[in-house]
């Protein structure tokens, strides 16, 4: 697992989330705000061999793949958490090195810009599913099974937890959207 050292000058730690760390952390934080990250977008571009799907029937997972915009959530975490916290995301997002950590400024719900830690998508490795049409990766996601189940229930509960938080993504609407016509027969 090779990570860089982050800056010494981050005089608060903040980490940007744009998938299930909106919703499910798994650290303690003191602040959560809805922010925008400039030059990445998110995307259903990494193959997952695990947890939703096999590397023989690989499902579809997020990443954040250069680009664009997202809209995601920031934490700040105390400083004296700083390194417990950066172990926890190190383990939960580098298992197969298919995301690199960053540093990258976001801009906050208020008008803030911060520095926050968050994790791109290596385009390099062999597990990113480069520029997949809307169909294909329907197709993909409805045909896929992994450890922690469907790859469709993935999805679901994606777009779900989104428009909880007020954030649309209108690629993966369109992705879940064509899952009706994707579902494998019974």
């Amino acid at each position: 697992m090779s990570t860089k050292p982050l800056p010494a000058d981050m005089d608060e730690f903040w980490v940007f989330g744009y998938g299930s760390l909106m919703w499910n952390p798994g650290f303690d934080h003191e602040e959560r705000r809805l922010a925008v990250i400039r030059g990445y977008h998110r995307a259903l571009c990494i193959h997952s061999w695990v947890h939703r799907g096999t590397e023989e029937n690989p499902g579809l997972v997020l990443g954040l793949d250069r680009g664009g915009a997202c809209k995601g959530a920031a934490f700040r975490v105390r400083a004296d958490r700083r390194d417990e916290v950066l172990a926890y995301l190190r383990a939960r997002e580098l298992v197969t090195n298919v995301y690199l950590e960053r540093v990258a400024p976001v801009t906050l719900d208020c008008g803030a810009r911060r520095l926050a830690v968050t994790y791109v998508v290596d385009r390099r490795h062999r597990q990113y599913a480069a520029g997949l049409s809307v169909e294909r990766a329907a197709e993909i996601v409805a045909g896929a099974r992994g450890v922690s189940g469907a790859n469709v229930d993935y999805v679901l509960n994606t777009l779900a937890h989104l428009r909880e938080l007020g954030i649309r993504d209108h690629w993966m609407e369109a992705v879940a959207k064509g899952l009706n016509c994707a579902q494998p027969a019974a």
